[in-house]
């Protein structure tokens, strides 16, 4: 993992979360089910006038509250949630999800003797009834983001259909102004400025928007087990602070940059300046945005002033930026790596080089693999010398030495090189993985069966050395390193399955018949790019004897 010293912020422990639940109280109407939303009190010590789903925090009595819930309810694992959502919700709303241990209704004329000034337990008993809770179920887990001060919850999201007959009213004391809204309208008055909620709600209405039917929802959360469970965290976008679930493209350099939650790092993809993620790690992204570069291809500066610069890709032939890497470096480069010989990664290294000898009276060698001979034009690259698998290329910081380990990685292209800083378990893995795309793999230069295998090589090197951060060449930093590469591998292996069967549905066909069926979830403007990915696979499918 990385070192301590080189994070760029002081660490700091975030307040730890006390167990919370909250309910999604839902009903039916033409279209799409309802949900209900209420305005927190505006004196609230914790998110004060935001509309939320009602809850609040578990007691230690809503653990032990087994004979307060129907027979079915009392193993749950989520009993003390459920318990607790219930009793907020009857003792902020009125609305009491209860009935008898045999699971019959309670009536309207037993629920108008309960007060819910008066502590529920005791009502329950007195009553014969119990609490209704396996009518719950799970929806999702959010955790408060680390950057919350003074107070943070881990809260259990529950969803329900209200109970027949009875009204929510808000108890004016900790919730007001109880409102039913469809998802979509509330996430537009929302965007309108007129209903102020937080990240978790917003997330959480954009998955109830998916149903037409209280029912669907309720089936899609059958499992009683959270869909996600998510600690967001927060960027600057445009200078203004944005929260990040761990499926959004940004979390993992935010974990990187910011391991504590500090909402400091700037996520906004510019050329101008490099931006630093580590005290020895800069990234200087070439101005060659695109389809097929996304924001543009990364240059990774590592070193310091005092020990001098490792330059990983230096990108597409561009002056202006091999001259921002010289600013950045001080000419002071030691050596220059090309991951491979694409026409936006390799071209500008023989131009820093020299840029480098002219600053500093020192040229910096060249290292990668050259080009194969499947290499297109555009892609011939012959370093000053070829890394060796496994070679290891060390930068002498008295402060914080580094070493990168050359893992050959063909596929994406034969000769594909990824590096791994020992030191930090950090993975710069060029276009073999990318953060929000598969990379294409073009024969005769790319290769589907190189590229998966490389993949599990891949895999070992992130469990040997412990790597948990992935740099790639497009897109931000990626975390949860192997769970990563083991995702993309499944996504290769089922689009593999999904070219099998678009042969078997078109027999005889070619890659232009199946490219519409095997990459009917792409958009028809990258079908061709995707055919070329296509005839990779059909090169495996076709040696493993897998064509139908």
């Amino acid at each position: 993992m990385v070192r301590p010293g080189l994070r760029l912020h002081p660490a700091r422990t975030p307040v730890a979360p006390r167990p919370a639940a909250t309910l999604l109280w839902l009903r039916d109407t033409d279209g799409a089910p309802e949900v209900l939303l209420t305005r927190r009190s505006p004196n609230a010590s914790f998110l004060p006038g935001v509309f939320v789903f009602p809850g609040g925090r578990i007691d230690d009595a809503d653990a032990q509250a087994h004979d307060l819930v129907t027979p079915a309810a009392a193993a749950l694992p989520h009993l003390a949630a459920a318990v607790a959502a219930l009793r907020e919700s009857f003792e902020e709303l009125g609305v009491l999800h209860a009935c008898t241990a045999s699971g019959r209704a309670a009536t309207a004329a037993q629920l108008a003797q309960f007060d819910r000034r008066q502590p529920l337990p005791a009502q329950l008993r007195a009553h014969g009834l119990v609490l209704a809770a396996d009518a719950l179920r799970v929806a999702v887990r959010w955790t408060t983001d680390r950057d919350v001060q003074p107070r943070r919850f881990d809260t259990l999201f529950l969803i329900g259909r209200l109970p027949e007959g009875q009204t929510p009213v808000a108890d004016d004391a900790e919730q007001f102004e109880p409102v039913w809204l469809r998802a979509a309208d509330a996430l537009a008055r929302h965007e309108a400025g007129t209903l102020p909620m937080i990240f978790p709600t917003l997330r959480t209405l954009r998955w109830l928007a998916g149903f037409d039917r209280v029912e669907a929802a309720l089936v899609a959360c059958a499992g009683d087990r959270p869909l996600w469970e998510s600690c967001p965290r927060g960027g600057l976008v445009g200078g203004k602070p944005q929260r990040f679930m761990e499926t959004d493209l940004p979390f993992g350099e935010l974990e990187l940059v910011c391991p504590d939650g500090q909402v400091l790092h700037a996520l906004d993809w510019q050329s101008e300046q490099p931006v630093r993620l580590l005290r020895h790690l800069w990234r200087l992204t070439a101005p060659n945005p695109g389809v097929m570069t996304g924001p543009g291809t990364n240059t990774y500066l590592l070193g310091s002033a005092a020990a001098g610069w490792i330059v990983v890709d230096p990108g597409p032939p561009d002056d202006t930026h091999v001259a921002r890497i010289v600013e950045a470096t001080g000419g002071d480069v030691r050596t220059i790596v090309c991951t491979h010989s694409h026409p936006d990664h390799s071209p500008a290294a023989a131009p820093l080089a020299m840029a480098c000898e002219a600053a500093t009276g020192r040229r910096p060698p060249i290292l990668g693999l050259p080009s194969a001979p499947t290499a297109r034009a555009h892609s011939q690259f012959t370093p000053d010398r070829a890394l060796a698998d496994g070679e290891r290329i060390a930068l002498a910081d008295a402060e914080h030495a580094l070493t990168l380990r050359a893992v050959h990685t063909p596929g994406h292209a034969a000769n594909h090189v990824c590096l791994v800083a020992e030191e930090d378990g950090l993975l710069f893995s060029g276009d073999h993985v990318l953060n929000g795309s598969t990379t294409v793999v073009d024969p005769p230069d790319g290769n589907m069966a190189a590229y998966i295998d490389s993949l599990d090589l891949l895999d070992r090197a992130c469990a040997h050395f412990d790597v948990h951060f992935i740099l790639p060449a497009h897109g931000h930093v990626i975390g949860s390193a192997r769970r990563a590469v083991a995702q993309l591998k499944a996504h290769r292996l089922a689009r593999e399955a999904k070219v099998v069967a678009a042969m078997r549905e078109r027999p005889g066909g070619d890659a232009d018949d199946w490219v519409p069926l095997a990459y009917a979830d792409t958009p028809r403007q990258l079908w061709p790019v995707a055919k070329r990915s296509l005839l990779a696979h059909l090169e495996r499918i076709r040696a493993l004897g897998l064509a139908p």
